[in-house]
């Protein structure tokens, strides 16, 4: 059986989920792995209005047996004010009894980002959600500067995880160093996820 690596995010303008996709093509160039992507639903600010059990278009909604069934973790969101989304936030918080259990110990993880501007907190939403996984015991991958485009990127792309500049109206297309970073942080999971399998 392929290891699964769970590719979960929220997105709004599709900056998010296209870079989730990226990711998926970058985790399934490496053999014996498979992209899992799934995303969260938005939240209300009125709490009894309910989201719809599937989303009206691509991927089913996390459950968080998904994180359980999962080989690694690969989270996205947009930046919200330097921090990551609230549905995101919200997802993440309703996993105490894979805290308590330990269901992630052990297991690799990374994280991705899209913002308007190039200094609309990148590095700090990166940073956000790396803290819980690492409170879950994870294992965090980031993107070395050993890879070319992380050098030479005008746009998006950190060590702590892919970014990605989407501009102030979500004109800014998907640069071809994003694209690039995106197809290694994937790869650099599933690695990582297929050398542990093969370790005593």
């Amino acid at each position: 059986m392929p290891a699964e690596i769970l590719v979960l995010y929220y997105s709004r303008g599709g900056h998010t989920a296209q870079l989730a996709r990226l990711i998926a093509r970058g985790v399934e160039e490496i053999a014996g792995a498979r992209a899992r992507l799934r995303q969260v639903p938005p939240v209300a600010p009125v709490t009894q209005t309910a989201q719809a059990p599937v989303p009206e278009e691509g991927p089913p909604y996390a459950e968080l047996r998904d994180l359980a069934e999962c080989a690694g973790l690969i989270l996205g969101s947009p930046t919200r004010y330097g921090n990551m989304a609230a549905p995101l936030k919200h997802f993440i918080d309703s996993t105490i009894a894979e805290w308590a259990s330990g269901a992630l110990v052990g297991k690799p993880c990374a994280v991705f980002t899209s913002t308007a501007t190039m200094h609309g907190g990148q590095e700090t939403t990166l940073i956000s959600m790396l803290l819980p996984l690492l409170h879950h015991g994870m294992i965090a991958v980031g993107i070395p500067y050993t890879e070319p485009a992380l050098n030479h990127t005008l746009t998006g792309g950190t060590p702590y995880g892919l970014s990605h500049v989407a501009g102030l109206n979500g004109e800014n297309a998907v640069s071809e160093h994003e694209r690039e970073l995106a197809r290694v942080l994937g790869r650099r999971v599933a690695d990582l996820v297929r050398r542990l399998a093969a370790s005593p």
